[in-house]
């Protein structure tokens, strides 16, 4: 079944490069022999039809080879994007990046070998050194990914030149601003800056709100917090190295949505002139106009204290949670004692804590209570009832 369009034009294309190598390699063939001086070739009333023959054959043969290549490219080129379409952007230019350093480093060292032309494994080892060094460079750059992304980053500006254009903000600070073609959506992003904190990264929903739309405009990581969060991924303690690699897998998968634009400002703490973290990201909402995404409750207060609009994220899911009015009957597990006397603690399914006033007796059973009233603070809810008599 013959090719159509772009297929159809590469195939043209590819069996014209078969003839002509084929046809070169019938030319040299043809040369190799006549030098060989053998017997039969003495018989040929010229040498230039033996050569017209060697060209004409071998081109011939590159015409015929043609479809098996061309069916072995389409198979690799399938199995290939098979492959890249599980890896990560980051990972394809971390891997070539390890790969062309590696290439630059073998062909350095194997300098020596070119020229002292060693009889018989002098190319041979060049090859060697190119292959090793290609499968060590790649495994190792990929092994220290979100080193050498961060170095990526900070060679070509923190992203690419063209896609983005460096601007002053007032007060001094350099940020950079995405070139998006819609005028409306650029001045609604750069009005609607948020800059990110550690906790927010570690704590993870703000990637689930992110993906669902609600959130937009441009978020600012200041590199301090990414530093923070980067000594975090590298504690010895277990436990705190994992929060930390979950946040730096959060600002990853940040950056791949498209309707958001995450920017990291290359800012230091003394720059805002504050010696901690939580002081320094109100000083850069100040100087940036922007909010501040949280799910600490003591910089949510901070920040209010100090002017700045504090976004929690803990707000917002106690804001989506059901809400009950006095009177109310809701059925739960009293499973312990509450801190007053008499008291009983239960839990609702979104993990809402109930207080049951004289519930002490219903511990260990399933009982209706009587919703009498509730708490709300930015550190969460308290639900208070009673038993249902």
């Amino acid at each position: 079944m013959a090719e159509s369009g772009i297929n159809g034009i590469m195939k043209m294309v590819l069996r014209f490069l078969m003839i002509i190598v084929f046809g070169i390699a019938g030319y040299q063939i043809a040369q190799f022999t006549m030098e060989l001086q053998l017997n039969w070739m003495k018989n040929l009333t010229h040498p230039n039809v033996w050569m017209a023959f060697c060209i004409m054959f071998f081109a011939l043969c590159g015409f015929m080879v043609t479809p098996v290549i061309w069916w072995i490219l389409k198979k690799s080129g399938q199995l290939f994007e098979n492959t890249l379409s599980s890896v990560s952007a980051q990972d394809i230019v971390v891997a070539v990046a390890g790969l062309i350093v590696s290439l630059l480093l073998a062909n350095l060292l194997a300098i020596p070998f070119i020229f002292i032309n060693i009889p018989g494994i002098g190319f041979y080892i060049t090859i060697a050194l190119n292959i090793f060094f290609a499968f060590v460079g790649m495994r190792a750059f990929l092994k220290r990914r979100d080193d050498v992304w961060g170095l990526i980053l900070n060679i070509v500006g923190r992203g690419s030149r063209i896609a983005h254009r460096r601007r002053k903000v007032d007060a001094g600070v350099d940020i950079l601003i995405s070139d998006m073609e819609d005028p409306a959506l650029r001045e609604q992003s750069e009005a609607g800056r948020k800059v990110l904190d550690t906790s927010a990264l570690i704590d993870g929903r703000i990637l689930d709100i992110a993906n669902t739309g609600f959130l937009e405009g441009v978020l600012v990581l200041p590199r301090f917090v990414l530093t923070e969060l980067q000594g975090v991924a590298d504690s010895s303690d277990p436990a705190r190295r994992a929060r930390g690699r979950k946040g730096l897998n959060v600002v990853t998968e940040l950056q791949k949505i498209k309707t958001m634009v995450v920017n990291i400002v290359d800012i230091s703490m003394k720059e805002l002139k504050r010696d901690k973290v939580d002081e320094a990201l109100v000083e850069l909402c100040k100087k940036l106009d922007a909010r501040i995404l949280t799910t600490d409750y003591n910089l949510n207060q901070i920040a209010r204290i100090e002017g700045v609009m504090a976004l929690n994220v803990n707000d917002l899911a106690n804001s989506l949670k059901p809400q009950f009015l006095p009177g109310d009957v809701v059925r739960i597990d009293v499973i312990r004692q509450g801190k007053e006397s008499g008291q009983g603690i239960g839990y609702l399914e979104d993990g809402t804590m109930l207080v049951v006033e004289d519930g002490e007796g219903a511990i260990g059973t399933t009982s209706d209570i009587v919703i009498t009233s509730m708490l709300q603070t930015s550190a969460g809810r308290m639900v208070f009832g009673k038993l249902k008599r």
